[in-house]
C-alpha cells in the first residue's frame, strides 16, 4: 500500500505561486512513476505532469513553462512548483503514485487562481 498526502493548495492572484507537495509513506519500493493531475468541476481528472522513475519529467502543454515538478526522494516527496499562475489552473490537484500494476491517489489539494 501506498499514501499519498498533497499539502500546499490555496488562494492565489493571476500571475502569482503555489508549491505543492506531495508527502507518500509505506511500500514504496519498485514505485514506477509519480503524477500531478487536477480536476475542475465538469471536467475529467487531467494530466498536470509526470514523473516517471528514471526518466525525463513530461508536462502538459497548458503549464509548460510555468510549471516544474520534481521529486526529493530522501523525504519520499514530490513537488509541483507553479508559477504564473491563470485563473485556468484553478481545480483540485491531486498526486498519484503507480507501483506494481495499482494506482494510488492522494486526497488532493484546492487551488484557486483569481483574476
Amino acid at each position: 500500500q501506498v499514501q499519498l498526502v498533497e499539502s500546499g493548495g490555496g488562494l492565489v492572484q493571476t500571475g502569482g505561486s503555489l508549491r505543492l507537495s506531495c508527502a507518500a509513506s509505506g511500500t514504496l519500493f519498485s514505485i514506477n512513476s509519480m503524477a500531478w493531475y487536477r480536476q475542475t468541476p465538469g471536467k475529467e481528472r487531467e494530466l498536470v505532469a509526470e514523473l516517471p522513475a528514471g526518466g525525463r519529467t513530461n508536462y502538459a502543454d497548458s503549464v509548460l513553462g510555468r510549471f516544474t515538478a520534481s521529486r526529493d526522494n530522501s523525504k519520499n516527496t514530490v513537488y509541483l512548483q507553479m508559477n504564473s499562475l491563470k485563473p485556468e489552473d484553478t481545480g483540485v490537484y491531486y498526486c498519484r503514485a503507480t507501483r506494481m500494476g495499482r494506482i494510488y491517489w492522494g486526497q488532493g489539494t484546492q487551488v484557486t487562481v483569481s483574476s
